[in-house]
């Protein structure tokens, strides 16, 4: 006896369909005291876990963060040449800064986008001594106001 392909179909569907009835009918046959309860995923070593593993990503990054920090681009003091003098706010936006390249004296214009030279001039040969004996956040000021007057004067 030989079956064609569509009765061949026909008779494992039909097998296939009374597996599945089998399995479900003993299935519910079963005493409803072995079936176990839904385990919770959300255990104390579950959350110690996810815990641990956000811990450790936040370290990650800020650690990320410092490095760059230390090792960016612009971080660089051109070989020991460059040195910021001092720095004064003139708006929340705009700064002046005295900045020491050799032994030339920049006073820079520092605004959103720009930085213009507003003055060139040589180093001063106490410029070393006072550094270590006045506060440079103080001296700074000082110093700007003098050449201020001085500019007007003459």
């Amino acid at each position: 006896m030989t079956l064609s392909g569509k009765k061949l179909w026909d008779a494992i569907t039909r097998l296939s369909f009374l597996w599945l009835l089998l399995s479900v009918t003993a299935q519910a046959a079963q005493p409803a005291s072995t079936v176990s309860p839904p385990v919770s995923s959300a255990t104390a070593g579950g959350m110690l876990q996810v815990l641990f593993g956000l811990i450790i990503v936040l370290a990650a990054i800020a650690g990320t963060a410092w490095l760059l920090r230390r090792i960016g681009p612009g971080q660089s003091s051109a070989g020991g040449m460059l040195k910021l003098v001092g720095g004064m706010m003139v708006s929340p936006k705009e700064r002046v800064v005295l900045v020491e390249i050799g032994e030339t004296w920049l006073l820079l214009g520092v605004a959103a986008g720009q930085v213009n030279t507003l003055h060139t001039m040589p180093k001063p040969p106490d410029a070393d001594l006072k550094a270590t004996t006045e506060n440079s956040d103080v001296a700074f000021p000082n110093w700007l106001k003098l050449a201020m007057q001085g500019k007007k004067r003459g």
